[in-house]
């Protein structure tokens, strides 16, 4: 089986020689492969890491395979997980295949069975399976967005006009594209316009056009967006900004799907699609009497929410990641990475200004960057810190695993990611620090120049 390298397998278990074990197993089938230790490590590791599919012990100390499946299906409801056990049963079986696990495989696991459950899973519930809607340029790996993006892969398919909600910055206008592309309209006029942006005086006239001589200025005929989109789809952003006199022309168009361009008194006939967006409260602007009720139920037709980047801090990694490649690609230079606790800090900010905010913080912390990993107190100095999330204090056991990941990663720093030295400095065996590095995530690879750049 050729499996794509970007397939990620989180392992649950206590047993580190299982663990092991496995995951040499699962890595040499090409699968990513993160492990945890537990329950609550695994529900931890999800936070940070994007998995494709959990592979967990049924009996551990704390939680159990099921309770951990459980609460999986509560936080990652479209996330499937196997489950193992060396003591297995019909009845337990039948009774976590009926909650709803994804296979329940007995101890020792037999390697073509356990593979075939995988590939059964993948072909189920990756994205490549499960949506043809054309959202590639969407970075995501939350389970509140591949929700998002299975509505929007059906409503694509049909005509119905679509309103977008979400905070500023939460992109609104990338899914509006990818809505687009994916339609049966895909090749016709996509038009988008931002209606905040453009002077009330000068919104008729770029929506619906106008004749030449209709006001001062207009020179020439113009067809307006409208007429431009004919056969395909309008993009309306910030269509709660629309001035009042506007709303009540824009409704008559969307009822008899025509146009009156400014100073014309002949009607134009179109045919388009109406995808609009908002940041506002809608209801509440209808309610104060600033927007139409009747011109918003044409518009809501069906409705999609984007949740906001610190409802799915999963996915800020991701793009942050992705946007230091991109950087990297307009100035053909080598990606700069950031380091493990960079990343944390980035998570841990709640991102009022949500994408778009993430997207120049990155920016900014590139170009000022002289090394080639990022560290987490230039993170730290570029964020507002009245917006990071307050951390608890940690229970002694957490305190503990805390300082042990600090210190391998302190260790790897000084051996330049050099296992062999950092065991040796750590007066451990190679066998037992491997373990631990396995144990906290960590990528000697990511560590293994740190020391050196950051002395640069």
């Amino acid at each position: 089986m050729n499996t794509p390298r970007r397939i990620k397998i989180l392992l649950v278990d206590d047993d580190p020689g299982v663990l092991q074990l496995l995951s040499m197993r699962l890595e040499a089938l090409n699968f990513d492969v993160v492990c945890a230790d537990g329950g609550d490590s695994a529900l931890a590791t999800l936070q940070m890491e994007c998995a494709h599919i959990v592979i967990s012990d049924l009996r551990m100390d704390g939680m159990d395979g099921i309770e951990l499946f459980e609460k999986i299906q509560q936080l990652y409801p479209g996330l499937p997980v196997i489950v193992l056990t060396a003591h297995g049963s019909i009845k337990e079986a039948v009774s976590a295949t009926q909650k709803g696990v994804f296979s329940f495989l007995t101890k020792p696991v037999d390697k073509d069975e356990l593979l075939s459950s995988i590939t059964q899973a993948l072909n189920l519930h990756s994205p490549e399976t499960q949506s043809n809607t054309n959202t590639s340029n969407i970075i995501t790996c939350s389970a509140n967005m591949q929700q998002l993006l299975e509505q929007a892969k059906l409503l694509a398919q049909s005509d119905i006009n679509i309103m977008i909600r979400g905070e500023s910055g939460t992109g609104k206008e990338l899914l509006a594209s990818a809505l687009q592309a994916s339609s049966p309209r895909a090749g016709q006029a996509y038009v988008a316009i931002n209606c905040s942006a453009i002077p009330a005086e000068l919104l008729e006239s770029e929506l619906f056009g106008h004749v030449k001589g209709a006001f001062t200025g207009a020179t020439r005929d113009n067809k307006g967006l409208f007429a431009s989109a004919d056969g395909g789809t309008v993009f309306l952003d910030e269509i709660g900004d629309m001035p009042a006199p506007l709303q009540v022309k824009l409704l008559r168009v969307l009822q008899e799907q025509k146009i009156r361009p400014v100073g014309s008194h002949q009607d134009i006939s179109i045919n388009v699609r109406v995808l609009s967006a908002t940041h506002q409260n809608v209801e509440e602007a209808i309610s104060d009497g600033r927007f139409r009720e009747d011109l918003y139920y044409r518009l809501n037709v069906a409705s999609l929410s984007l949740p906001a980047l610190r409802e799915r801090r999963a996915d800020i990694q991701l793009l942050a990641k992705h946007f230091l490649e991109n950087i990297a690609q307009r100035s053909n230079n080598d990606a700069k990475k950031f380091s493990p606790a960079a990343l944390v800090a980035l998570m841990s900010y709640d991102w009022p200004g949500n994408i778009r905010q993430l997207n120049n913080i990155v920016e900014q912390l590139a170009a000022l960057s002289p090394a080639a990993i990022i560290g987490e107190t230039q993170v730290l100095s570029a964020l507002p810190q009245s917006n990071i999330v307050t951390k608890e204090i940690p229970s002694l056991a957490e305190a503990r695993k805390q300082f042990e990941r600090e210190y391998l990663e302190q260790v790897l720093v000084q051996t330049q990611g050099n296992v062999t030295d950092a065991a040796r400095q750590a007066g451990r065996n190679r066998s037992d620090f491997h373990k631990l590095i396995k144990k906290h995530q960590l990528n000697p690879d990511i560590l293994r120049n740190a020391k050196r750049q950051s002395n640069e």
